[in-house]
């Protein structure tokens, strides 16, 4: 690696779409921070040693995919230690509480609901809710083109969809 300027350009680059990636697989977005983090210091010490990477983005992604499931599969996962899974609340100019209460509970269906669809469903609503990357951006990182993009994001919209209004959550939210 030339200097650190070059692994930044990389960082700000591809950090987004790993994240993502990572956030698709566990749905906790500081287990998916830890997981590209890892993944970028991998390339790091990768590139110091002199090993050659033809396309760092590839490399990222496979080497997050891979951390991801070694994160699942791991003890520590299976065996239930992992911390209560709690909501980030942002501060909000709502001074009901009911309308506050109703939003954090349909919030945290929304979620669990996402966890139970399929991970090419959470992937690729993640890219395009949660990162907001438009249709032929996500088409690009998915190496397919803008109609399957487009059909996938209404079939797992409605997927998801059909989850939430058998729990009851008419509303948008």
């Amino acid at each position: 690696m030339n200097d650190a300027a070059e692994f930044e350009l990389l960082y700000e680059r591809h950090s987004r779409e790993v994240w993502a990636l990572a956030y698709a697989r566990r749905m906790d977005p500081d287990l998916a921070r830890d997981v590209m983090q890892e993944a970028f210091l991998r390339l790091w010490r990768a590139l110091e040693a002199g090993e050659t990477v033809r396309n760092p983005r590839a490399w990222l992604l496979k080497v997050t995919r891979n951390l991801a499931e070694d994160l699942a599969k791991s003890a520590f996962r299976k065996n239930g230690t992992q911390g209560s899974d709690f909501m980030i609340s942002l501060a909000s100019p709502e001074t009901e509480p009911a309308i506050r209460l109703t939003r954090e509970e349909a919030h945290q269906q929304l979620r669990a609901e996402l966890k139970r669809l399929p991970e090419p469903d959470r992937e690729i609503l993640t890219y395009r809710y949660a990162l907001g990357y438009e249709v032929p951006r996500i088409a690009e990182i998915l190496g397919t083109s803008v109609a399957a993009v487009h059909m996938r994001l209404s079939r797992a919209r409605q997927r998801l969809a059909e989850r939430l209004t058998a729990l009851g959550v008419t509303e948008a939210i």
